[in-house]
C-alpha cells in the first residue's frame, strides 16, 4: 500500500514538474542541439530577429505579398470597432491586396454602422451563431489567397500583416500566429485596488517562449485569437464550439502541413485586470478545450510525427490533466502522512500547502510571490472548472468580452 501510495505521489508530482518545466528545458536543448545557431545555419536560413527563436524561412523565398483577407468577428463591438478598422486599414500592406471584413455576430448595438463609416470593405451582419460561424461566413466571402483573423481589441503593428503573410511563403506551412502581447487595462493603480492584479503577463512571456521552440523544431501544439492566418483553400471549417487556437495547428499536422509561430507578426490587447477575471476567463476558454481534446480529434494520433505527438502530450494534455495531478499527489501525500511515513513526506506536504496558503494570502496581502502563486492555484484549478462546466450544461458556440478588455 505504502509502495502504491508513493508511486502515485512521485509520478503526479514529476508529471507536473514535467510540464510546467522540464518540457521547456527538453525544448530548448533540443533546439540548441538539432538546430543550432551559427554561420552555417545562417547560410540555409533567414532567421526572424526576435528573440527566443522563430519560424525560418528559406533564403530563396520570393518575397512577393500575397492576396490577404483581414477578417473581424464581432459582438457588440461598437466601442472598438472604428479603432479596429482603421488599424487594419493603416497596415503596411498593398490597400490592393488587403480585403478587410467585418463580421457582425448577431450585433444589437451600432458595430456594423462604426465598421462601415471606418471604411471597412465588406460587412457582415449575421444571425447569432457564434465567433467560429461568423469566421466561416467571412471565409465564404473572401477573396484572399490569406485569410487571416483577429480580434476586435486587438491593434496589430504596421509590419504584422506583411510578417505574417511571409511565413507562407514556404508550401509547407498551412497555419501561422503571431504575437500578442498583453498591455495593462488599467494604469498606475495598485494591485488592491484591481482586486489582486492579474499576472498573466509572466507566464504568457512564457507561453511564448515555449511556442517558439515548438514552432523551431516541428509545429505549434496552440495559437491565439488577437492574429494569425491560414491559406484560404486550407480553411478548416470546425465545430462551432471548438475554437480556432487549439483546433487549427493539430489539424494542419494531420494533414501534413505545418503550423508555425511568428514573433515578428505583433499585435497587442488589454489584460484582464483581476485574478479573479482571468480564472473567468480560462475557466471559458477551457469549457472550449475539453471537447475538442476528447471528441475533436486531438488525442488521435494518427497524422501526427512522433516528436509532434510528445509534443501534444506534454503541452496540452498533461497541462490540462494538471488540477487531478495536483489533487492525486495531495490525497496520496496525506494517506502516506497517516501510514505513519518519514519526514520527507512532512516536507512535500508542507510545500504544498505552502502553495495553496500563499494563493490564499494573495488577497489580503497582494505582493508578487503570493500574486504569482495565486495565479498559478487559479490557472491550474480552471481546467477543472472548464470540464465541471462543460458536463454539466455544454457549451455555447456564442462568447462575450472578457471584463475590463474592451
Amino acid at each position: 500500500m505504502r509502495t502504491a501510495l508513493e508511486i502515485v505521489l512521485w509520478l503526479s508530482a514529476g508529471l507536473i514538474v514535467w510540464t510546467q518545466l522540464g518540457y521547456a528545458a527538453a525544448l530548448a536543448l533540443l533546439a540548441r542541439v538539432l538546430a543550432p545557431a551559427g554561420p552555417e545555419r545562417d547560410a540555409r536560413h533567414r532567421r526572424s530577429p526576435d528573440r527566443g527563436g522563430a519560424h525560418q524561412v528559406p533564403a530563396s523565398t520570393p518575397t512577393s505579398l500575397l492576396p490577404l483577407s483581414l477578417i473581424v468577428a464581432a459582438h457588440d463591438e461598437e466601442r472598438v470597432i472604428a479603432a479596429k478598422v482603421q488599424n487594419a486599414l493603416a497596415l503596411d500592406y498593398p490597400r490592393e491586396l488587403l480585403e478587410l471584413i467585418v463580421a457582425c455576430d448577431g450585433c444589437s448595438d451600432q458595430t456594423a454602422a462604426r465598421a462601415r463609416e471606418a471604411g471597412a470593405d465588406l460587412v457582415l451582419e449575421l444571425p447569432r451563431g457564434g465567433k467560429i460561424r461568423a469566421q466561416d461566413a467571412a471565409v465564404e466571402r473572401a477573396r484572399g489567397e490569406i485569410v487571416a483573423f483577429s480580434d476586435a481589441n486587438a491593434l496589430w503593428e504596421a509590419d504584422a500583416a506583411r510578417a505574417l503573410t511571409g511565413a507562407f511563403a514556404d508550401p509547407r506551412v498551412g497555419y501561422a500566429c503571431g504575437q500578442v502581447r498583453f498591455v495593462r487595462a488599467i494604469e498606475d493603480r495598485p494591485a488592491e485596488a484591481q482586486g489582486a492584479a492579474n499576472q498573466e503577463g509572466i507566464y504568457w512571456r512564457y507561453e511564448l517562449g515555449v511556442r517558439a521552440l515548438e514552432s523551431r523544431l516541428c509545429s505549434i501544439t496552440a495559437g491565439n485569437g488577437a492574429i494569425y492566418a491560414t491559406r484560404r483553400d486550407r480553411y478548416i471549417v470546425v465545430d462551432p464550439i471548438m475554437g480556432h487556437d487549439l483546433s487549427l495547428p493539430f489539424k494542419m499536422v494531420k494533414r501534413g502541413l505545418r503550423a508555425v509561430y511568428v514573433p515578428t507578426a505583433r499585435a497587442s490587447e488589454k489584460m484582464v485586470p483581476t485574478l479573479i477575471g482571468e480564472f473567468a476567463r480560462k475557466r471559458r476558454m477551457m469549457s472550449h478545450t475539453w471537447p475538442i481534446v476528447l471528441r475533436g480529434g486531438m488525442l488521435a494520433p494518427r497524422g501526427y510525427p512522433p516528436g509532434y505527438a510528445l509534443m501534444i502530450f506534454s503541452h496540452r494534455l498533461l497541462r490540462y490533466c494538471t488540477p487531478a495531478l495536483h489533487a492525486l499527489a495531495l490525497a496520496a501525500n496525506v494517506a502516506l502522512l497517516l501510514l505513519g511515513a518519514g519526514p520527507l513526506y512532512v516536507v512535500t506536504f508542507d510545500l504544498q500547502i505552502a502553495l495553496l496558503l500563499a494563493a490564499a494570502l494573495a488577497g489580503p496581502l497582494p505582493i508578487r510571490p503570493l500574486l504569482i502563486a495565486r495565479y498559478y492555484v487559479l490557472t491550474v484549478a480552471s481546467p477543472a472548472a472548464g470540464l465541471w462546466d462543460w458536463l454539466r450544461h455544454g457549451t455555447s458556440p456564442a462568447w462575450e468580452a472578457a471584463e475590463g478588455t474592451r
